[in-house]
């Protein structure tokens, strides 16, 4: 049964959009979304104005980053479906009813796929070789491939955001959103959508500063869900540096030169790199063991209130 647009809560996060932001609610309320949340990171133009004359609900968020605002905005929503999407126009109205589809179908998630064939065009070469980097290191260190994981285009149901513990305050609340789906077990779809160029602004990501911050916002997310890739890789990197130290302490021992303390530095460097790989080996089952005790727990509820 397709979901009823009186039930689904638009959010818009904002930032000096006012080229774009008009177009954007019009076109969503021509299709019949009533309930639009501009949340506006305190725009110096007319964003907020032209939001509200087109008879969007606005709110100024009270810290900075587009990670603030989502959470700032997510316990003022009361319908039991939010469609999220970036008001800077790169994103098309017309795919939300194929974003909603799936929530009505039982999924938690849906990330709209910006990186297809027909939308090269809008990225630089640079932007597409910069996102298919990131998602293939969130699938190593989250073990799951959501094909976008930088989508400003999502749709959930309210549940599944009561579900996670955002803290993200910048660019990487798009990450922390997949990890913490990918954590909770959340059955999320990913579907195609168009993708254009930015129309009016200039893009506030920068594709170096952000995307390291990216990649460690993915790498430091991991400790809960993936302990033998955060742990194994620092255990991993102290291991390899003490075997090629200990290779330089053994050729100066063959040319009878001694280094006792770089001796004791290289012993050292292998066992604690050994014992915290060890500890996120143990994590990892103590984890995949947990899982186990929670599936078999909602199992075993739902058998009773299937009674």
């Amino acid at each position: 049964m397709p979901i009823e647009k009186d039930q689904v809560c638009v959010l818009i996060p904002t930032l000096n959009e006012g080229p774009t932001i008009g177009a954007l609610v019009r076109e969503f309320r021509a299709l019949g979304y009533t309930h639009i949340f501009v949340i506006d990171g305190n725009s110096t133009d007319d964003t907020r104005t032209i939001a509200a004359r087109e008879g969007a609900g606005v709110e100024v968020q009270s810290g900075k980053g587009k990670g603030n605002a989502l959470i700032e905005a997510f316990p003022l929503i009361e319908q039991p479906y939010i469609l999220i999407v970036d008001g800077d126009g790169t994103y098309s109205p017309a795919d939300a009813e194929k974003m909603l589809a799936p929530l009505a179908e039982g999924y938690d998630q849906v990330i709209g796929d910006r990186l297809t064939d027909k939308n090269r065009d809008a990225f630089s070469r640079l932007n597409y070789f910069g996102n298919q980097v990131l998602n293939r290191l969130f699938k190593l260190a989250h073990s799951a491939y959501l094909s976008d994981i930088l989508s400003g285009y999502r749709a959930f149901t309210r549940d599944a955001i009561q579900q996670m513990h955002l803290h993200e305050a910048g660019f990487g609340i798009e990450t922390e959103i997949s990890a913490e789906a990918v954590r909770s077990g959340q059955k999320i779809s990913v579907v195609p959508i168009e993708y254009k160029k930015r129309p009016g602004t200039p893009t506030k990501l920068n594709p170096f500063h952000d995307g390291f911050k990216i990649t460690a916002t993915i790498y430091r997310l991991a400790r809960m869900s993936n302990p033998l890739f955060y742990f194994g890789l620092i255990g991993l990197i102290l291991m390899i540096a003490g075997v090629f130290l200990g290779i330089y302490v053994i050729l100066e021992w063959l040319r009878q030169i001694e280094h006792l303390p770089l001796t004791i530095f290289t012993v050292l460097l292998i066992v604690i790199g050994f014992q915290i790989f060890m500890f996120g080996v143990l994590s990892d089952m103590m984890l995949a063991l947990h899982r186990e005790v929670v599936r078999e727990l909602h199992e075993t509820r739902e058998r009773k209130e299937s009674r």
